[in-house]
């Protein structure tokens, strides 16, 4: 796909990889690009259309594609990062990740998967995470969430490759954004994602792995369960 005179949606476009990818498109010369978040007047990326939307959200999500009916780019980022166990106490925080990581984002291919298709087919961009790939105690709700996202993905990019829309997930470690002030690892500038992802999906690839943690944990995968226990998780 090429990104010059595309139409693009970005959710969580207010910060982080959100608004550096909304920025490496119109850099790259999208003709329009509609900036999502919940709260759009905190949207401070000048040349963007802001656009109220929580994807958690059925009726804020149908007025979304009515009202961006133009799409040919949607760019899933939007997502949240709870912290706790999974096999005790409460299950509030995947719950919350759930319906926003998998929930959340599968109403918004399935809501723009018309869209696109009218406008020619187009593409799907899903930020997703090396997480979905990696257990860590602490961090398993954001891991069962971005690994159904993956899931998601996978299937979403079987049944609209008829309708000609090409379906990325955009996997990394970790990005220098508030979602990961809590480590002091070396982290990937949102810019550097930015790139990577755009390039991606210019290029017409399925899966982007942004940098050499995500290239690494994708490489075990094909190891048993217990070989994940010597990959060093940046803190």
């Amino acid at each position: 796909m090429n990104i010059n005179e595309s139409i693009a949606l970005v959710t969580g476009a207010n910060r982080g990889l959100g608004r550096a990818i909304a920025q490496a498109l119109l850099e790259r010369g999208a003709s329009k690009v509609y900036a999502a978040a919940r709260n759009p007047e905190t949207i401070d990326l000048p040349g963007v259309e802001p656009l109220r939307l929580d994807i958690t959200d059925p009726e804020q999500v149908k007025a979304a594609a009515q009202r961006a009916s133009d799409t040919t780019l949607l760019v899933n980022n939007a997502g949240i990062n709870t912290v706790g166990p999974i096999m005790s106490g409460p299950l509030d925080g995947l719950h919350a990740e759930l319906g926003t990581q998998l929930f959340g984002t599968l109403d918004m291919m399935r809501a723009f998967a018309p869209v696109l298709g009218r406008n020619g087919g187009g593409a799907i961009l899903n930020v997703l995470s090396a997480m979905a790939w990696f257990p860590n105690v602490g961090g398993n709700a954001y891991h069962i969430s971005k690994a159904a996202a993956w899931a998601a993905t996978n299937g979403a990019r079987v049944e609209l490759a008829e309708q000609n829309t090409l379906v990325t997930g955009l996997f990394l470690g970790l990005a220098d954004t508030d979602m990961a002030a809590w480590s002091d690892a070396p982290k990937l500038s949102p810019a550097q994602v930015a790139t990577a992802a755009l390039d991606g999906i210019e290029a017409g690839a399925a899966e982007v792995l942004a940098d050499e943690w995500s290239r690494t944990v994708k490489h075990y995968l094909a190891e048993p369960p217990e070989a994940f226990a010597s990959i060093a998780i940046p803190d």
